[in-house]
This record gives structure tokens, sequence and C-alpha cells, in this order.
């Protein structure tokens, strides 16, 4: 199974999307990890364009095809990088489930964007400006949406959870 995860930066879904991936035991892939490491490797500029989606497409495939679960944890902004992530589920024959993670108290959104580190090293996280300049396009296709301002991480993990047990019996129906 392949649990798409996207929301704007700040929103929470990459802690949610990290506990889940423990609690199941997942492959966890984070897009600024690998277009950090990108930039790192001196290759490209600092702006990594697709690459970092691309890669992140081809290491989720590789491992839908081993049979694993994987999380994969981005901005997601665009229908065209959401239809990207169904279409890696679908050619590995992979089942996906959708995440989106909002937070609907602007308050607390802004405090987290401008009071977060980044765990990956040399990566500095965007600023409240940036968050708010961001192209994001509304979800269309069905999917799981959490308010992390009216969720706790153990709650949102939980719904996860149950979607993904729900999948699992409909499958077997």
């Amino acid at each position: 199974m392949l649990i798409i995860f996207g929301e704007l930066p700040g929103s929470g879904k990459s802690t949610i999307a990290q506990s889940l991936a423990r609690e199941i035991k997942a492959l966890y892939l984070r897009v600024d990890s690998l277009e950090q490491a990108i930039r790192s490797s001196g290759m490209l500029a600092a702006d990594v364009g697709p690459a970092g989606y691309m890669a992140m497409y081809r290491v989720a495939a590789d491992n839908l095809r081993l049979g694993h679960v994987v999380i994969v944890d981005s901005v997601n902004p665009i229908e065209i990088t959401r239809t990207a992530f169904q279409e890696v589920a679908l050619h590995a024959s992979a089942p996906f489930l959708e995440v989106e993670v909002v937070c609907s108290d602007v308050a607390i959104h802004r405090h987290r964007v401008e009071t977060r580190f980044s765990p990956v090293e040399g990566l500095t996280p965007p600023t409240w400006r940036e968050v708010e300049m961001l192209e994001y396009e509304p979800w269309i296709d069905p999917h799981i949406r959490l308010d992390t301002a009216l969720l706790s991480v153990e709650q949102s993990v939980a719904k996860v959870v149950a979607a993904i047990q729900s999948a699992a019996a409909q499958a077997k129906a």
C-alpha cells in the first residue's frame, strides 16, 4: 500500500507520517530529504525542480513492488503530483490512500512554521511568508483529511490506521 501525505509546511504532516511509519513498520520517504541530497550532490542549482518528486516516485515504486507499505511525505501541492503518486501505486499493483493534513487555526500553523527546525541537514525551512505564497490546489479525489488544530498526533494516526484496515477489509470482500 502507498500512503500519500500532503499539505503545506508546518501543518503536522511529517510528524503524523513518521509516527504512522513507526506504528505500522512502513518505509518512510520524505521529499525534503531527497531534494536536499540532490542539492548537496552539487549536480543541480538550489532549485531542484521536480527532481525530488521524480526520485521519490521511483524509490516508492521499487519498494511497493517488493511488497512494502510505503509512506510518502511531501507538500504534494498540485493535482499532477497527486495523480503521479496514484499512478506509481497502480503500476506497482498496490492500493493507495491519500491523506491531507491541514491546520485550520492560522495562529497555530504560523507558530509552527516560525519556530520549527529542519531535521534534514542543510535544509532551511520555509518562512511563514513563503508558506502563504505556495501554490496549493484543492484536493479533488477522495481522501482522509486530518485537522491538526483539532486532532492530536495519536488521534490522527488512529484515523489513518482505521482507514488502512477498512481498505484492507474492502479489498478482501
